[in-house]
């Protein structure tokens, strides 16, 4: 018996001493493969890092190929600096800058590299070409990127959608909103409005066309991206969108219509500052507010009455810029009887010394101003109005 109790006692701390040495061996196995590993990287980057400097100060002579391409193709972490350091400079060049690039890209083959990538590679090497190709801003690009939307995988989908957002051109956005307007593409939100105005910033034209054909969610996702665009290019279009169902469009097109003439301008935001919805009647406010036209004048003092407080807010901002009626402005606010609306704006005067001086020189000349100016410090009372009109 004690013969056996022995005999599993030293084969049980045998077992614990294998475990303990295989545990000891795999602790140190860790530990070497990140020491490796960390000097494996140091010296990659070490490299890459010599690598882009040399790049660098021969870039200009690469870029016009006075350094022959196979001087650097042949070689991947020498290829690998000068295609990000292209793609970097194309993300950042102007109009004007551009076409040396373009042709640089197309010369040296580095195009044609990631045009066979995005058809022919799979998983994460397709998406990182497809994300490639946008950045190069070449119409080469959108082909292949067009065909990819029709793929089942949603992260290449949403790589192609990004990537057609990047070329930023018309052509790229157009199938995206044919895609769009059928139903047909099932990308995330942010990903396609993204696109969208990377593409139509120059042509809210192609964008509307397309918006009048959808329905539901695809127009108000429309909407949003109309909004963001230039929507002064539209020209009279705006008139028409003032008066569409959705309020997107509607506060849409009140910021886009300052541009026009203040004659059709200002009747059609002065019907806006009635509108149901608060955020349209903000809009028109801020765009009545940013024309100088005389007739903007009698809409927004109306609006001081508003019951939305940033709506009172930004008529009173408004109002105020206008200082050659400043007297007049507050006269008329004092009437309305609204010490809401009396609020805001005397705290807008209050915050512009220039205003002050300006109401306190009418009050001067004109007694109903003084009268004014004593009536708003007695509706506001206490230490709101105290400094209205007095000299700084």
């Amino acid at each position: 018996m004690d013969f056996a109790s022995s005999l599993g006692l030293m084969l049980g701390n045998t077992t614990l001493a294998t475990i303990a040495g295989g545990y000891a061996l795999a602790v140190v196995a860790l530990v070497s493969y990140i020491w490796i590993r960390r000097i494996v990287r140091a010296r990659y980057f070490a490299r890459r890092d010599m690598r882009s400097y040399r790049v660098r100060k021969e870039w200009p002579q690469i870029l016009t190929l006075a350094v022959p391409p196979e001087r650097w193709r042949n070689d991947p972490l020498d290829r690998e600096v000068v295609e990000t350091i292209l793609l970097d400079s194309l993300d950042a060049a102007s109009e004007e800058e551009l076409p040396p690039l373009l042709g640089f890209l197309r010369k040296s083959g580095l195009l044609d590299v990631r045009l066979h990538e995005a058809r022919t590679s799979e998983g994460w090497r397709q998406r990182t070409a497809l994300v490639a190709l946008g950045r190069t801003r070449a119409p080469e690009g959108i082909a292949p990127l067009v065909d990819v939307l029709n793929f089942p995988d949603i992260d290449l989908r949403t790589a192609a959608v990004r990537g057609l957002g990047a070329i930023g051109l018309p052509e790229a956005a157009a199938p995206i909103l044919e895609r769009l307007s059928t139903g047909e593409l099932d990308v995330p939100a942010a990903a396609i409005s993204t696109a969208l105005v990377q593409g139509c910033r120059h042509d809210p034209q192609r964008l509307l066309r397309y918006f009048h054909l959808t329905r539901g969610k695809s127009r108000e996702l429309l909407a949003r991206v109309l909004a963001e665009l230039e929507v002064s290019l539209l020209g009279e279009e705006l008139i028409s969108l003032a008066k569409d169902e959705s309020a997107e469009v509607r506060a849409c097109a009140a910021r886009g219509l300052p541009k026009l003439h203040p004659s059709i301008a200002v009747p059609v935001l002065t019907e806006l500052t009635e509108d149901e919805c608060w955020f349209v009647r903000l809009r028109a406010v801020v765009s009545l507010g940013s024309m100088d036209a005389p007739d903007a004048v009698e809409p927004l003092a109306k609006m001081l009455r508003d019951p939305n407080r940033l709506v009172r807010q930004r008529t009173a901002a408004a109002l105020v810029r206008h200082s050659d009626q400043l007297g007049s402005i507050l006269v008329d606010a004092v009437a309305q009887g609204d010490n809401y609306g009396l609020q805001a704006l005397v705290s807008e005067i209050e915050r512009d010394e220039k205003s002050q001086g300006i109401l306190h020189a009418a009050g001067d000349r004109n007694l109903s101003v003084a009268n004014a100016i004593t009536q708003a410090r007695e509706q506001l009372g206490g230490r709101e109005g105290a400094k209205l009109g007095s000299k700084q």
